[in-house]
């Protein structure tokens, strides 16, 4: 097959992650050894018997996402080994990689191999399983090598997902493809079921006239995170589909790279919410709209029985403002992309899906009053419930920093260790470090901060100092009910979180679930310890 030259330089840019579309700046450490003597697991334990034995391959290859050439992508490939039909469903003519269905209790195995040209990992996000098959940077493999993970899910039935999570090159890796949807499922007669319960993982892509992905080359604009032009909805370009006279569950994933979500239908009617992260809500939480930041998860519940046959509803995403700021320049506006193209910044309004209701019917349910038993924390019995520890998220010397430090692949500062079967408040704050100066009191963005390891549940959300005009825009639409991972800190804001930390000793990471914040230095380790 004939290919022009410049689709042949993105292509083999793209293989290398070299300087056309990931410049060589990100390069993490060059081989197993330099992750200072991790073991890598890469043989199968006899004496576990998994229920679910799958394979999951990460790969390039090339799909036709538009009419013309097709993009070059990066993909997990997927072979179920043990386990039912419905363990793995592959999404079509998507670079996405597959939905796995698991259910809890079960043992789960997953040979991850890789074919990619750097070094890569899978984290499963918002899975409570053992540090060393959480994905840390320090256990990813090279080419043709594999890492075996096997895990029991200790989690909820809930919305769950896999990613890459190599040092420094998390956010290219992503962009490329590699994501997908793990679904932990429980039986709740009351809930919309089989095709009624949608997956929508919702992403910004930017793509050059030879329809090959764009990546930011500049320090400027992967210092912002990735904000693209497009939007691409479970892999594809084409949002809309017909649905039924029924009542759905959509399982919201914002697989982005950095663009928050202001989530709402476009017919004013309520966002009505039924999970987060950890799974379903004690009750449902009615909204006007809804803030979903990049790792975060939201179930929500939608009835077009009450709707007109040809009817369209759209998902859309509102309009905002997020309080960034960015340099001499103030509020940050669009930036440019490598190439020249402006990036369309956080909060601009997009159209996510469209919706038309066709003639025919389907299971038309009612709404639960009462949803689950989700459980709780005794907060009052925190071993620092007087004293919460307290995380700085803001940007010095240059870098975006955690307390005024970057990552070290093994290290863990006295600060980041905490003991087994304990209960603690920390405090995460957006700004505010001791030795930020007046560029970091300039450098301002919204910060989705993610735990490794655990479910937390948010306890307080103070907004004295968040820009008024910019509150005003989103104040509706968090939701602090329900365990979570994942939490979107906008500038100026400090959120506590209650979490007990049990079951596993070691080390996990936490981060700014922007990627490229992540990639840059956003990421520490803390430890567990008897």
């Amino acid at each position: 097959m004939n290919i022009s030259r410049r689709k042949f330089i993105r292509v083999a840019s793209l293989s290398t992650l070299g300087a056309l579309s990931v410049p060589l700046i990100i390069k993490g450490f060059d081989s197993i050894a330099d992750a200072e003597g991790a073991r890598i697991n890469t043989e199968i334990n006899e004496n576990f018997q998994p229920d679910i034995d799958l394979e999951l391959t990460a790969l390039q290859k090339e799909v036709q996402l538009f009419d013309g050439q097709k993009t070059g992508v990066f993909s997990y490939g997927s072979r179920i080994l043990k386990g039912g039909d419905r363990t793995v469903e592959e999404l079509e003519d998507t670079y996405l990689g597959p939905i796995i269905r698991v259910k809890p209790g079960q043992k789960v195995r997953v040979r991850f191999k890789s074919q990619l040209p750097r070094e890569s990992i899978i984290h499963w996000h918002g899975l409570h399983i053992s540090p060393e098959m959480d994905g840390h940077p320090m256990y990813a493999i090279e080419r043709g090598e594999q890492f075996v993970y096997e895990f029991t899910v200790n989690n909820r039935p809930g919305t769950y997902w896999f990613h890459p999570h190599p040092d420094k090159i998390t956010g290219p890796q992503v962009y490329y493809g590699l994501a997908g949807m793990f679904i932990v499922e429980g039986e709740y007669p009351d809930l919309p079921t089989g095709k009624y319960d949608m997956p929508l993982i919702l992403q910004d892509r930017q793509f050059d006239s030879d329809n090959q992905l764009v990546y930011p080359d500049n320090r400027m604009d992967r210092m912002r995170g990735f904000l693209g032009d497009r939007m691409l909805v479970n892999g594809r370009p084409e949002w809309h589909t017909r649905v039924k006279k029924a009542t759905y569950r959509f399982r919201i994933l914002n697989g982005s790279n950095s663009r928050i979500y202001k989530l709402a239908w476009s017919d004013g009617s309520e966002v009505v919410a039924i999970g987060t992260d950890g799974g379903l809500m004690e009750r449902p939480v009615r909204k006007p709209y809804l803030m979903l930041s990049p790792g975060e998860r939201v179930e929500i519940w939608k009835d077009f029985s009450v709707y007109d046959t040809d009817e369209e509803v759209l998902l859309k995403s509102l309009s905002f403002e997020s309080g960034t700021s960015m340099g001499m320049g103030g509020r940050m506006g669009g930036g440019m992309m490598g190439g020249g193209a402006p990036q369309v910044p956080n909060g601009r309004e997009f159209d996510l899906y469209s919706f038309t209701v066709s003639a025919q019917s389907g299971p038309s349910k009612s709404l639960p009053s009462r949803l689950s038993d989700p459980g709780s924390i005794d907060v009052s019995r925190a071993v620092n419930a007087d004293r919460p520890r307290q995380f700085s998220f803001s940007f010095e010397r240059m870098q975006w920093v955690i307390n005024g430090e970057t990552f070290g692949m093994k290290e863990v500062a006295d600060w980041e260790k905490v003991r087994l079967n304990t209960t603690e408040i920390w405090e995460f704050i957006n700004g505010g470090g001791g030795g930020m100066g007046m560029m970091g009191n300039m450098m301002q963005m919204p910060h989705p901060v993610h735990m490794h390891g655990l479910q937390f549940l948010i306890i307080q959300r103070d907004v004295s100092g968040v820009d008024r005009s910019a509150w005003q825009t989103v104040k509706d639409g968090f939701i602090d009910e329900g365990w979570q991972d994942t939490f979107l800190l906008l500038p100026g804001m400090r959120v506590q979180v209650a979490m007990r930390f049990e079951d596993y000793t070691g080390i996990y990471v936490y981060h700014c679930h922007n990627l490229e914040h992540e990639d840059m230095g956003m990421m520490r380790n803390y430890e567990v310890i008897e």
